[in-house]
């Protein structure tokens, strides 16, 4: 399927301005957030998309020259090479990737050739990763929350303590791999016939079998229930993110815990919306107070804060609120109030006497010019 055209997406000119098309990313990005309703989270995801290529100049000078192939063609669904190996694997610049070959990877081709275990010894073994999710409001995800969290995995067995033994037992040396962990295995190649050592099925490498095996555990060292677990979110964390907790996932006998991945889901606002460590919001005004200049107070995350709005203020005019954004290292974004002026649709003959009156003194070309 063929990407729309980045501009169409936002639905501004190609010879937009950078901040024609922030304004238009803000509106586009309010109306179609999944967690609002009537929210487009496939739009929003291309939404985001196009803004991310079209607010950066070299990003949109290539894509103005060569289209959706000078930003990454691989990301549009073809099937060219890029040049980038991992190019394709959203996020990996600066995220938690791991890749795991596990048994049977690349120590086991290296293994048929030169004979033996390539690691030169029992590959480490981890438990399980697990990945969850929370929604935060919008607020939280500003100052940050503490969040407890009930999560059904392996855990370590209660009864055996993890060694997979039954109280009162204890453990002795597996008869199959006399304690090695390992059993030789030949192997027939296109070379000959080739040994190598295999991890022993009966200890799974351990090299050491419970005298009676757990009655709860069944041997297995773990056993499924019910964990909670408190973390702490830090402040100005933004919708996507993920917090990696190491050790914190499924346990495994004789190795160590896999880590838990917790993805970052905020719920839309309804009156503000982020970029960054901005806060956005809109304000409006009719034009009398526009053409007079009036005071406002204007809704932030710490509560109404009073706000001057000059005399002559068109709308779209912008405001800065220094230190009430988003949090960041020692200090704190601003909010950003954007002026609507309200046109009125309905005049008494007394107001539109006055705006004749007014229009016909000379003011032909605009009420606040």
């Amino acid at each position: 399927m063929s990407k729309r055209d980045y501009y169409e997406v936002l639905g501004v000119a190609k010879d937009a301005s950078a901040d024609e098309i922030k304004k238009a990313f803000r509106k586009a990005a309010v109306k179609h957030h999944p967690d609002k309703e009537g929210g487009d989270e496939t739009k929003f995801k291309e939404i985001n998309e196009a803004y991310e290529v079209l607010k950066d100049q070299q990003k949109r000078q290539r894509y103005d020259q060569f289209g959706h192939a000078g930003v990454g063609g691989a990301a549009g669904g073809g099937a060219g090479y890029s040049g980038n190996p991992f190019e394709g694997f959203g996020g990996f610049d600066g995220q938690n990737i791991h890749f795991d070959f596990g048994d049977g990877g690349l120590g086991d081709i290296f293994g048929q050739f030169f004979g033996g275990n390539a690691g030169g010894g029992r590959r480490a073994q981890r438990g399980n990763d697990v990945e969850t999710r929370i929604t935060l409001d919008f607020e939280e995800a500003v100052f940050g929350v503490e969040k407890t969290l009930k999560l059904d995995m392996q855990d370590q067995c209660s009864h055996c303590h993890g060694d997979g033994a039954e109280p009162g037992y204890g453990v002795k040396t597996c008869d199959t791999c006399k304690g090695s962990g390992q059993i030789p295995k030949v192997m027939n190649t296109m070379f000959g016939q080739i040994q190598q050592s295999v991890v022993c099925q009966t200890c799974e490498g351990r090299g050491k079998v419970p005298e009676k095996v757990c009655t709860v555990c069944k041997g297995r060292g773990t056993e499924r229930r019910t964990q909670e677990l408190t973390i702490k979110i830090p402040a100005g964390i933004d919708d996507g993110a993920t917090i990696r907790l190491r050790e914190r996932g499924e346990a495994i006998m004789g190795g160590a815990k896999g880590d838990l991945y917790v993805h970052i889901r905020v719920k839309a606002h309804k009156k503000f919306t982020r970029e960054g460590d901005l806060v956005l919001s809109e304000e409006h005004i009719d034009m009398v107070d526009a053409a007079l200049g009036t005071e406002i107070d204007v809704d932030t995350v710490d509560g109404a804060v009073r706000m001057k709005v000059p005399a002559g203020t068109q709308s779209g005019t912008d405001f800065k609120l220094s230190g009430h954004g988003v949090p960041h290292g020692n200090g704190r974004g601003s909010h950003i109030v954007s002026i609507v002026v309200d046109t009125p649709t309905k005049l008494t003959k007394k107001q539109r006497d006055a705006l004749e009156q007014f229009k016909s003194s000379g003011k032909k070309r605009s009420l606040f010019s």
